[in-house]
């Protein structure tokens, strides 16, 4: 297949470009703009376009197919030319239907752990050898690519956003995977520039639920009442399976998980990753891997990239860098930390970087988020709300969102980073937390300030 990607320097798109690449189709794109590691990738691959820009001439009546990005406008040049011409458009999450639907499609949702469970799942069945298709969120260990599609595999295990599809189809992501199994993991306010209410984006997880094929199951967290509340009252004839945070304690820094054989060391910590974790092992068992398999696979799994990934830790403290923005991802991901490192001072600083951060209402479901931190630290740039043309933000207005008087707040990206890297460090815990890059921080600097 001849195949064409407009946008197709995104993170998910160039994983979906290299993906089909490798599996003999031929591939051309392009982009107004790459940044890296996409960049890197795409060229490694002989796929990085040879200029940036949109060239309507690559179009023609000879390609099999198009794959429209989230990053493309609806007036898009090559959009255009490919309308013209007649040829058939995908979103990539249309595209990844087609290529599953004859597989048994796993698909995870959630407002938030839906890349670690992904995450997890993946990690058990590599572990044990299975062989399944996939598209994650994230890059894992031992995975070369975010995205695997063959012929053979029975199974696809699909990341379910709830973000939009593309320029020109305005459905939910996971609208349109119609999974077999699925699962819930959690409801809270996100995409306001979207979802403008809560109800209207609660509105997008029951139509999801709805999706399961006839005869499917979803799999949900019972601690999330909003979850609850969605699975419970859809009619959907499907089988529901609860899960629940399972039993665990912290020994010497290290978490312990409770099994039938007893308690088992993890790599990862937090109760929201033991939360996760439980629903990944449901998943796993509607797969065909037993409870004891999966205990030996997950005690190896150190987590998924940007998800409390550890940058440095010494006698003097420990930093940490985390993907959270929204609201209740900042608040398990602080807690985490602060029950992780209890004997440590835990710094947390959090950029507002998205547009749903920006809004003075939405603001308001960041009450209490750093409550867990001793010192709490917000880094925003007012030119980030002027791009995305939206009113000014006032600290007070954050300080008093956040309902925490000694909330300190940055506004210039020198200031913040001079806080960061001049401070001194002991018997610290130090938690960055942004979807951003704080301003252009130095990471490898911050990694020095432990030695």
């Amino acid at each position: 297949m001849n195949i064409h990607f407009i946008a197709i320097g995104g993170s998910a798109m160039h994983n979906l470009a290299l993906a089909l690449a490798h599996r003999g189709y031929t591939i051309t794109g392009s982009d107004d703009v790459i940044f890296e590691p996409s960049k890197s990738r795409l060229h490694e691959k002989g796929l990085l376009p040879e200029a940036f820009g949109w060239f309507p001439e690559k179009l023609n009546a000879g390609l099999d197919a198009v794959i429209l990005g989230m990053h493309a406008k609806p007036d898009n040049p090559e959009l255009l030319k490919a309308q013209e011409l007649g040829l058939k458009i995908y979103s990539y999450p249309e595209f990844l239907y087609e290529q599953s639907k004859n597989k048994t499609r796993v698909v995870i949702g959630g407002s938030h752990g839906k890349t670690t469970i992904t995450s997890m799942i993946l990690h058990v069945l590599n572990y044990h050898d299975k062989e399944v298709d996939y598209m994650v969120g994230a890059q894992l260990d031992g995975f070369e690519r975010m995205v695997q599609l063959t012929d053979e595999n029975d199974f696809m295990v699909l990341e379910g956003d709830e973000y939009l599809s593309s320029p020109i189809d305005k459905r939910p992501k996971f609208h349109i995977y119609q999974p077999n199994i699925a699962l819930l993991s959690g409801i809270a306010w996100d995409h306001i520039n979207v979802f403008p209410t809560f109800e209207h984006y609660v509105e997008q997880f029951r139509i999801f639920v709805d999706s399961i094929v006839n005869g499917g199951s979803i799999t949900y967290n019972q601690e999330d009442v909003e979850v609850v509340k969605v699975v419970e009252a859809s009619e959907n004839t499907i089988r529901k399976f609860p899960y629940t945070t399972p039993e665990y304690q912290l020994e010497g820094g290290t978490t312990l998980l409770e099994t039938p054989e007893g308690p088992m060391p993890l790599a990862v910590f937090g109760a929201h990753n033991l939360n996760n974790l439980a629903g990944a092992k449901w998943i796993c068992q509607q797969m065909g891997v037993d409870e004891e398999d999966f205990y030996e696979a997950i005690a190896t799994f150190k987590g998924a990239s940007k998800r409390l990934e550890k940058l440095a830790e010494t006698s003097k403290g420990v930093i940490y860098k985390d993907f959270a923005h929204a609201p209740s991802k900042v608040a398990a991901t602080t807690k985490a930390v602060r029950e992780q490192y209890p004997d440590h001072r835990l710094v947390a600083c959090l950029e507002l970087h998205t547009y749903s951060s920006f809004n003075p209402e939405f603001l308001k479901e960041y009450r209490g988020a750093l409550d867990a931190a001793d010192e709490a630290v917000i880094f925003y740039l007012p030119e980030s709300v002027a791009i995305k043309k939206l009113e000014a933000v006032a600290p007070e207005q954050i300080r008093d969102a956040f309902n925490r008087k000694d909330l300190k707040i940055f506004t210039h990206a020198a200031a913040f980073h001079s806080y960061i890297l001049e401070r001194v460090y002991d018997q610290t815990a130090l938690l960055l937390m942004s979807s951003g890059n704080y301003g252009g921080l130095d990471l490898e600097g911050v990694k020095r300030l432990l030695e």
